[in-house]
């Protein structure tokens, strides 16, 4: 059901440019909606992180894995269970950049004698590293189209990516490993039964709109040529608020922008916001120092309490006739 119904939405979204350019929407296709989704982006982003920021943390609450700091004598893990601030970021350049969390997965299996057994299992952060690391490899390459000159990185970029190299065309890796570790990531989901079972349409949805990015930028790079240049005049009219649509772009290229806007419209309110919330989850950005340092909730307000004292005062008489024991004798 979730399968069939996020196939479904790609292809209208696929439809909508495609009839689009037919229709002689280029403007609408090339400007308004770039805009749009690329505010959408923007708030959204910006809305999820400052209700992030207001949710009260009232304790320390970090996901730790190694030894805690306690005795001399005992060796402590500074970057899995950290105490400082440098400890903490050394764990979140590790969480961010090489999936820590992800690298440490190992499946539970109970052998025939009844044993517990952990079993290596490294395919999913191998594969979502090839997917995360092509994707960003691939944004900072489209960089070259917003400015004027190539900025040196991208073109270091360009030069690692791209050193297969056929006639006057040369072939990007993260292209085929892009697509090597999203076909994983789907089949996954389709073939496991524990992770279908909760898998929902969502989830394939985004899987499905990122490989129709991935697919229709290919067919736009190696099969269906578009007109390079006036791709680079429409992005750097945009960049520059002054929208110049080029004539006869070729219709792939709609479709490859209208995904992409549809990916950024869509990216505050789904799971990917996963990136931007790592850096503000409480089990990964505090140090695990609740032996060393008292937490004082900062939300703690005065209360007015009865104390047992003034409750056997007022009541005294009634335990005592009830047999009950008082601390304070009359």
């Amino acid at each position: 059901m979730g399968v069939g119904f996020s196939l479904l939405m790609i292809v209208l979204l696929v439809l909508i440019p495609f009839l689009g350019v037919y229709a002689g929407l280029e403007y609408v296709l090339g400007v308004v909606f770039p805009y749009l989704a690329f505010s959408i982006f923007i708030i959204g982003i910006l809305y999820r992180i400052i209700c992030w920021g207001r949710s009260p943390v009232p304790f320390r609450i970090p996901t730790t894995c190694g030894q805690q700091k306690s005795h001399d004598w005992i060796k402590a893990d500074p970057v899995e269970n950290p105490t400082t601030a440098f400890g903490v970021i050394l764990r979140m350049v590790k969480e961010l950049f090489f999936f820590r969390s992800l690298f440490r997965n190992n499946k539970v299996k109970i052998t025939e004698k009844g044993h517990i057994a952990y079993i290596w299992e490294k395919w999913l952060w191998l594969a979502a590293i090839l997917f995360h690391w092509s994707f960003f490899i691939i944004i900072i390459r489209h960089l070259r189209l917003f400015t004027p000159k190539t900025p040196w990185l991208v073109s270091f970029f360009e030069r690692m990516d791209g050193f297969f190299g056929f006639g006057m065309y040369s072939f990007y890796f993260t292209d085929l490993l892009v697509v090597i570790g999203l076909a994983y990531l789907l089949i996954r989901r389709l073939v496991i039964p524990m992770v279908r079972y909760v898998s929902l349409a969502a989830d394939y949805f985004v899987l499905f709109l990122i490989m129709g990015i991935a697919f229709s930028g290919i067919l736009m790079k190696y099969f269906v040529r578009a007109d390079v240049a006036g791709v680079k005049e429409l992005a750097m009219s945009l960049v520059a608020f002054k929208p110049v649509v080029p004539v006869d772009i070729g219709s792939i290229f709609y479709i490859h922008l209208f995904l992409v806007c549809a990916l950024l419209a869509y990216f505050p309110f789904s799971k990917l916001m996963h990136g931007p919330g790592l850096l503000l989850s409480p089990t990964r950005n505090m140090a695990n120092t609740n032996r060393m340092k008292r937490h004082i909730n900062p939300w703690n307000y005065p209360v007015k309490v009865h104390t047992y004292e003034e409750y056997e005062e007022e009541f005294g008489k009634v335990m005592q006739a009830a047999g009950l024991p008082l601390d304070k004798q009359s």
